[in-house]
Order: structure tokens, then sequence, then C-alpha cells
């Protein structure tokens, strides 16, 4: 079975918000070197390649289907984020809204019969369980740590040694 138009145009759709989020965290860690923070400019670098990765294979799982993906313009994202609790926090509200994207393409593939794409997006599904409870982990590090500069340098210290 081919992949429908309808499904078409909502994969490329998610490709363009996986995109959207690979620019914005890529901003993040500029913005993070900017700051002095190497480690969380890592962290979010690494988060910058798993969203192109996500974006990739979203295209190749279309591709395979017999579709196409169509890309879209992205948003600028912006340049400045404010204190790391902030930024954490627009992370974790990034993650939350690309979940709730996710679980729509979902209900669309299973009121299509879709199975192939169904079964398909689960994988996106665990993935994005597992980035909201990183970054809700992150936050509330950072909630305890305040604006106590030390604990802020461990903190981003440990998120260095993050592996892509």
């Amino acid at each position: 079975m081919i992949i429908s138009k309808k499904m078409q145009e909502a994969m490329s759709g998610q490709v363009k918000h996986e995109i959207n989020a690979a620019y914005l965290y890529l901003s993040m860690s500029a913005y993070c070197d900017g700051e002095g923070l190497p480690g969380c400019a890592h962290w979010l670098k690494t988060q910058w390649q798993e969203e192109i990765e996500h974006a990739t294979k979203i295209m190749q799982f279309v591709n395979s289907r017999g579709g196409r993906i169509t890309l879209a313009a992205i948003d600028k994202p912006p340049s400045k984020f404010g204190t790391m609790l902030e930024l954490f926090e627009q992370v974790l509200a990034h993650e939350r809204s690309i979940t709730s994207k996710i679980y729509k393409l979902c209900d669309q593939a299973t009121d299509e019969k879709d199975h192939a794409s169904a079964a398909h997006l689960q994988w996106f599904i665990t993935e994005q369980v597992e980035e909201e409870d990183t970054a809700s982990g992150l936050v509330e590090s950072l909630k305890m740590i305040g604006d106590h500069a030390p604990a802020l340098m461990m903190f981003d210290r440990r998120l260095s040694e993050r592996e892509g």
C-alpha cells in the first residue's frame, strides 16, 4: 500500500517541526556558548543532531512507502533565552509540543487504517517520553540550583558528558 497524500502532507509537516526543533536547539546552543556554558551548548548541539535524525527517519519512511516529502520554509528561532532555567523550560515546552504533534500524526494514521505509519510512529512516541523525561529532570535540577553559580558550573560539566 502506498502512503496516502494526506499522510504524506502530515509527515511533511512533521519534518518541518523536527527541523524547526533542530534549528531552535542550535540557536540555544550558540546562546549557551556565548554565556560561557559549553556543557549546556554541547547538550543542545547533541539535541540538534537528534532532531535532524528524526526528520531524516520520517523522510526515509515516507519514501519507502512510495510517497514524497515536501519541504517547507522553517521558522527563524529566537537568539536570546534568559537564564538556563528559562531556556530549559522552553526545551521542555517545545518537547511537549512535539509530542502532541506526534500524537496527532498517530491518530491520523489510525483513522486512515495506515498500520505501517502507526507502527513507525510508535518509535517517536517512545522517544518523546524519553525526551520529556530528560528535559523535565533538567528543569528540576535547575530549579534546585537557583542562583548558585558553583552548582550551575557542576550542572554544565555534567551536560558536557552527554554522548551523541
